[in-house]
């Protein structure tokens, strides 16, 4: 059993953070950061002490913010949904603007923006550590399903998204995009991941050049448990 799942079962997956005050919130949010990073780069079980140090904070104030891993990766988690949500919503006024580009524009800002935050390295971490009816990420979930959706309707509205996708093909490829690749560095995905994101981008533009096998991906495929 792994580090993550034994402070998992501890735990229950679920601590919710006091209030802070300005300076300590600063230090809380540095080493939110560099474990969102190390984790990315290392996985679940990477050493806290190596956080702390990423941080630039000692050990006593990492688990004073943070008594166990389970409890930091859920906050990485929070993090990092928050701020694809408010990405997600943001697109939404834009795509609204009268004075905007379009919504498909306001789409793909969003989506080059959500790689950012590094999801894909992410996700076998959550999932190892994180409760799935974890109830604060639920709502950040279903937020942005909504958000997104809606952007991606606006942009098919409007004639420039091709009508067979939905917003599971999107964060399917959000999500490979941001995921190292066996044997090379987190450097080269940042590099290529805009890239490769763009050219998927543009597949999803009018009118479609082919027509796609299966069926669209949506977010309930994702919360599918079978």
């Amino acid at each position: 059993m792994t580090t993550v799942a034994v402070e998992s079962a501890r735990t229950g997956g679920c601590v919710r953070a006091p209030k802070l005050r300005a300076d300590a919130s600063r230090n809380r949010e540095r080493i939110v950061l560099a474990a969102r990073d190390a984790f990315v780069e290392h996985g679940a079980d990477v050493p806290l002490d190596e956080i702390a140090k990423r941080a630039g904070v000692g050990n006593a104030t990492l688990y004073r913010n943070f008594p166990d891993r389970v409890a930091l990766i859920r906050e990485v988690a929070l993090l990092a949904k928050n701020r694809i949500l408010a990405l997600a919503e943001a697109a939404t006024v834009e795509a609204d603007a009268v004075d905007g580009n379009g919504p498909f524009e306001a789409l793909q800002r969003f989506a080059h923006a959500a790689v950012e935050e590094k999801v894909g390295g992410l996700s076998a971490v959550f999932t190892s550590a994180v409760h799935p009816d974890d109830p604060e990420l639920t709502e950040i979930r279903v937020r942005l399903q909504a958000a997104v959706s809606g952007l991606m309707e606006r942009a098919r509205t409007a004639g420039e998204l091709r009508p067979d996708v939905d917003h599971g093909d999107l964060f399917i490829a959000i999500s490979q995009m941001t995921r190292p690749l066996p044997g090379t560095s987190c450097r080269l995905i940042k590099d290529f991941g805009h890239r490769h994101l763009q050219l998927f981008l543009d597949g999803l533009r009018t009118p479609a050049r082919s027509v796609l096998p299966g069926r669209a991906a949506t977010f309930e495929d994702f919360c599918s448990r079978d």
